[in-house]
């Protein structure tokens, strides 16, 4: 008895997880019932970035409207630079949502921005030899 005690509030707090990529920023997002919050790297959405990245990781949040005041949304998000991390974070709330609501968001995400839902394949190109980068080549000098 006292062993499925403990199990229950584990199992309340465990939700869906979702995972984006772009680059070398992973977001991993876990969605489960809530009151409409959504913090990244445990700081409220509103307040982790300003300008227009902002503006960009709340698009899924304007496009799902009164859907997202159903779920919490927690995400981690580690590597690349800031604006890879936006990215992934926007597609890894928007996936969290389609996979909590079905196809009507999926409809209106993919309407609106198809990489709000499927991630970005493109990687660094690697480093070949005789060259700086991987395609750059030193310099001919012809005399």
């Amino acid at each position: 008895m006292e062993d499925e005690k403990k199990l229950k509030p584990a199992a309340k707090k465990a939700g869906m997880i979702v995972k984006a990529k772009k680059k070398n920023a992973v977001a991993r997002a876990v969605i489960r019932k809530g009151k409409g919050v959504i913090k990244i790297n445990h700081i409220n959405i509103k307040a982790y970035a300003k300008g227009y990245i902002k503006e960009l990781l709340l698009e899924p949040v304007r496009l799902a409207g009164e859907a997202i005041n159903e779920y919490d949304i927690e995400v981690n998000v580690k590597g690349s630079g800031f604006m890879s991390q936006a990215v992934a974070v926007r597609s890894c709330i928007a996936k969290a949502l389609v996979r909590a609501k079905g196809k009507k968001l999926k409809e209106i995400f993919t309407a609106y921005d198809r990489t709000l839902l499927v991630d970005d394949v493109r990687r660094v190109e690697s480093k070949k030899p005789l060259g700086r980068k991987a395609r750059k080549k030193k310099q001919k000098s012809k005399r």
